[in-house]
């Protein structure tokens, strides 16, 4: 009797220490569970809808600011996002690309459209007024400014470089640095789509 005693506070030990040793996934991308912001967004995508984050439930969602006119970071970024899908095979329909504009002004829903289409048609493209674009820019932490350009009228956007990815059930988990890779953030968002 005393020995099942032992042996079964023997086994309850161990599986309480074992527990305690389980760790968080080992992610590639900057794990930011828990933060309080980037909660949300309402803009207008490149058809003229309205969108939110509640409505990609059940997919991991990467977002993206950046213009269509920059020549490197946004098309680097972009076409990371469309690599990732593709990495993902099956389960590549479960990974939803994001673009917010930071440049309205020139980033009509037809350009945005055309724009996305180029990596992959599946890419939601959202636009806002100036202020709106101000307001979900400050509720996500990202730097932005108009940079005018040698000539008149001309400019560029400096801009923050990083993505944010959301999983399925709406939570922001983690922010990609620029120039991580697709198979970086292919091997993030797989974890998340596995309940990481």
């Amino acid at each position: 009797m005393i020995e099942r005693r032992s042996f079964l506070l023997l086994a309850a030990t161990a599986t309480a220490l074992a527990a305690c040793g389980q760790s968080k996934p080992a992610f590639k991308a900057v794990d930011i569970t828990g933060v309080d912001y980037a909660r949300d967004f309402q803009l207008t995508d490149q058809h003229g809808q309205r969108r939110s984050l509640g409505e990609f439930a059940g997919k991991a969602v990467v977002v993206f600011f950046g213009f269509t006119q920059c020549p490197d970071v946004c098309p680097t970024t972009l076409g990371e996002i469309a690599e990732a899908k593709r990495l993902l095979g099956p389960d590549g329909d479960r990974l939803q690309g994001v673009f917010i504009t930071v440049d309205p002004e020139r980033d009509t829903p037809e350009v945005l459209k055309s724009y996305v289409a180029n990596f992959d048609p599946g890419i939601v493209a959202l636009r806002g007024t100036p202020e709106e674009t101000a307001q979900v820019a400050k509720d996500f932490k990202v730097y932005f400014k108009k940079v005018e350009g040698k000539t008149p009228g001309s400019y560029t956007m400096d801009h923050s470089a990083a993505s944010f990815i959301y999983d399925p059930k709406g939570r922001l988990r983690l922010y990609s640095r620029y120039g991580s890779g697709a198979q970086a953030m292919a091997d993030d968002v797989r974890s998340l789509l596995k309940g990481a």
